[in-house]
């Protein structure tokens, strides 16, 4: 009965957050940038007037909160361990943003059993509905929560560097969501490249292969370079967005998130977080109902 009611809320808040957007970001390896791509891609949706959460879902490594100099006394392994709900769980960010940390040098947040993901994932399913855009920073590679959080999100951005491992991770990230779990739609983000150029050639490369042996065209969503300030600005806990605004990756940003606010939500059912969850838990019930026969 309790899943079953929990099921029946979900399916009530799924029809009133038909405006959001959720959109994974992602990537096959560390260190190629993925999260400076999120937050100030989500800094640069905030001027724009949207309003934005960040989560923050690499649940072993977490940095969002570190990057942005944030204090988050409360994070998403307390709402796991059921010691706070998730609203206790956000913090204000720049330019106005929401930012849901995650917790890092954990192990026991590295692998969660079923019932724990369905639990973050109705947690979250219950708030996404006042927000625009909601930005998820997923661990890097291929595990069973970077597949979940991507299976529900409206978009996938696979952020890829120019270098030999970053290309090969990224096309098997893109294999395994495509053979396995029926994801077909994919933004490319090249990152830290030294040009639009670099940025194309890159790009055309994972394209070229995903076309030949998966079968799928990829997208170009937009390129970022690689210029000083970035660097300046990790340093200091700062954002290229606000900080140089005149920057060559600050303006692509603005470029990014002007893309993100006018592209429309593909109008897939199932397609947001609470849904995903209310299936994930409509399908334990089911396995229950057989087992008890």
């Amino acid at each position: 009965m309790e899943i079953e009611d929990q099921a029946t809320g979900l399916r009530k808040l799924h029809q009133y957050s038909n405006h959001t957007k959720i959109i994974t970001v992602t990537g096959g390896k560390g260190g190629v940038g993925k999260t400076n791509v999120t937050i100030n891609t989500a800094v640069a949706l905030a001027k724009l007037g949207l309003k934005v959460l960040v989560i923050d879902t690499d649940l072993g490594l977490a940095n969002v909160d570190v990057m942005l100099g944030l204090r988050a006394n409360k994070n998403l392994s307390h709402v796991i361990a059921g010691i706070c709900d998730i609203e206790q769980t956000i913090v204000k960010g720049p330019q106005g943003i929401e930012v849901i940390a995650a917790t890092s040098g954990t192990r026991a947040m590295v692998s969660l059993s079923a019932s724990q993901e369905q639990l973050l994932m109705r947690a979250i399913g219950t708030i996404e509905a006042r927000y625009d855009v909601v930005l998820i920073d997923t661990a890097a590679g291929i595990s069973d929560m970077v597949m979940r959080f991507s299976r529900a999100a409206h978009e996938v951005f696979v952020v890829v560097c120019d270098e030999p491992s970053s290309i090969t991770d990224a096309y098997a990230l893109i294999k395994v969501m495509t053979r396995e779990h029926r994801v077909h739609r994919f933004k490319i983000i090249p990152n830290m490249v030294k040009n639009a150029k670099e940025g194309m050639e890159l790009f055309h490369k994972l394209n070229t292969v995903a076309q030949k042996f998966l079968n799928i065209e990829l997208q170009l969503l937009s390129i970022i370079p690689f210029d000083d300030t970035l660097r300046v600005c990790i340093k200091k806990q700062k954002l290229v967005v606000e900080s140089y605004p005149l920057a060559s990756s600050a303006i692509a940003y603005r470029g990014l998130a002007n893309k993100v606010q006018s592209m429309e939500r593909p109008n897939n059912q199932g397609k947001d977080l609470g849904f995903f969850a209310e299936k994930m838990l409509v399908n334990t019930a089911n396995l229950r109902e057989v087992k008890s026969e």
